[in-house]
């Protein structure tokens, strides 16, 4: 009895503290939030005649700090500048089932959305974002590394945080993996690259994982970060990001092994995220055969006029709102290692230094296009040593070039992964040629003068692979050669 009373005493003593410890605890786990900044109050929606609904623009943001210390954390009223800004210009943001519901039906709620994506699951995003999307009446979905939360705080989001914002109706939690985000050894050198997307250096043993080892780590990081939502009562992710973006990064996954982490990711979520890919994938029919979408990344140094000129590029468009993309400078796309190079590389200025200038027209904008026509002309042209080339399907599976020269046409296809074939017909010879290329899903059918020739695609799913806008070429390798050019381009449904 003597016992007994002294274990109840105990326990009268010991549970006011225990519950004040408690909520001490839950007090601390939960910081402060921050009010949204105050600004002008114009930021109702413009009215917008659209043709046709765009397809949705994924944004990848960070952290949200009043003082950031990197390149990828903006401050409150950078966040709320831009989304007031998409506000304004008639945009809705999607929840996750939202966005991948359009992956899988091409429907979207709105003609004007975007996907608000934060990586890393920082606490900025529950004491400084969650009241600017109050504000907006918009949603966001954080990106969870879940071996993270809680851990390092203040840094990162603590659970009871995430079960306040998940309980707002403005975020949803998708994956980051669990313990995934970070770098080790792969290779002999002590190269570091992100250990999901490589096979690690073994120091010990003086050897790279084996393929087993690699795909039997990944599976355990991917499937505990899974069990860590269902743990604390969140819906399962249906999104994965990969850590680093290093989906198109290179690897030394080889082989058949670099289709290893795809496949496990496709097994356990709808779609995955990038902010670099090795092809044009806006969210659309190619993106989503492909599994993956490319956001575009906002830093600190992205302004908010920066911001909404890169949304009208990604902006998808319809042949009947580009119809003569030579007026246009702003709309082509030169390689990297042409910086600075403009559209009249193609109408007759050529380089100063090379043989060959490539330029693809609006690509993220067009990269769903099936149907469509370019008419185009092109002069100057002298001998084989100069010539002209339109790429239908560009940055697809399985592009065509049409080549003109003054006395051949050439069709070059370029399925990835199989051999490539060309087929060649002689033409009059001139200086000047008018040149149609008409493509549909199945085929593309090009006209020079009158020569005629289709191609058809009896071998490859339409939608997956040859889907695309297109892009144009001039070389010269002729001394003392003018350069050939376009002379008038237009493109029709």
């Amino acid at each position: 009895m003597r016992s007994t009373l002294g274990t109840l005493a105990a326990v009268v003593v010991t549970v006011p503290f225990l519950t004040a410890w408690k909520v001490d605890v839950e007090r601390r786990a939960v910081s402060t939030q921050v009010p949204a900044p105050a600004t002008p109050a114009d930021a109702r929606p413009q009215r917008h005649e659209a043709a046709h609904a765009s397809a949705p623009i994924v944004l990848a943001y960070h952290d949200i700090q009043p003082e950031p210390t990197n390149d990828y954390t903006l401050t409150p009223k950078q966040l709320d500048d831009q989304l007031a800004a998409l506000t304004k210009a008639g945009y809705r943001s999607l929840t996750t089932d939202e966005f991948t519901r359009y992956l899988a039906t091409g429907r979207t709620p709105s003609p004007r959305s975007v996907y608000l994506t934060f990586d890393d699951g920082t606490r900025g995003l529950w004491t400084y974002a969650d009241q600017i999307l109050a504000k907006h009446k918009m949603t966001g979905s954080a990106y969870l590394i879940t071996s993270r939360v809680g851990k390092h705080r203040p840094y990162y989001l603590s659970w009871a945080e995430i079960d306040r914002m998940a309980g707002s109706g403005r975020w949803d939690f998708q994956n980051h993996s669990h313990d995934g985000h970070t770098r080790a050894a792969v290779d002999s050198s002590g190269r570091k690259g992100a250990v999901l997307a490589n096979r690690l250096w073994l120091a010990d043993e003086k050897r790279l994982e084996s393929e087993k080892e690699y795909r039997t780590r990944v599976e355990t990081d991917l499937d505990k970060s899974l069990r860590v939502f269902a743990d604390h009562d969140l819906p399962k992710p249906r999104v994965f990001a990969y850590p680093y973006s290093e989906a198109g990064a290179p690897t030394n996954l080889a082989g058949q092994t670099t289709s290893v982490l795809e496949q496990l990711l496709h097994a356990r979520f709808d779609t995955t995220l990038t902010n670099s890919s090795s092809r044009p994938l806006p969210a659309g029919p190619r993106a989503a055969a492909a599994g993956q979408v490319q956001r575009m990344e906002v830093m600190r140094a992205t302004t908010t006029d920066a911001l909404m000129k890169r949304i009208a590029e990604w902006t998808s468009r319809v042949p009947d709102e580009v119809p003569e993309p030579l007026r246009h400078p702003e709309q082509w796309r030169f390689p990297t290692s042409l910086s600075g190079t403009d559209v009249s590389a193609l109408t007759g200025k050529g380089l100063e230094k090379g043989t060959y200038v490539q330029a693809a027209h609006l690509p993220m904008a067009t990269a769903d296009w099936h149907t469509y026509r370019v008419d185009a002309t092109a002069d100057r042209l002298k001998g084989p040593q100069t010539g002209v080339s339109i790429k239908v399907g560009h940055g697809s599976l399985h592009p065509s070039v049409v080549t003109v020269s003054a006395s051949e046409l050439r069709v070059t296809e370029q399925p990835v992964g199989a051999e490539q074939r060309v087929t060649v017909r002689k033409l009059t010879q001139t200086a000047k040629h008018r040149i149609t290329v008409k493509v549909s899903p199945r085929s593309v059918q090009i006209t020079v003068d009158g020569t005629s020739l289709t191609v058809r695609a009896t071998d490859r799913p339409a939608p997956a692979r040859t889907n695309g806008g297109f892009s144009l070429a001039v070389r010269n390798a002729g001394e003392d050669t003018p350069w050939p050019r376009f002379t008038s381009l237009r493109v029709s449904p």
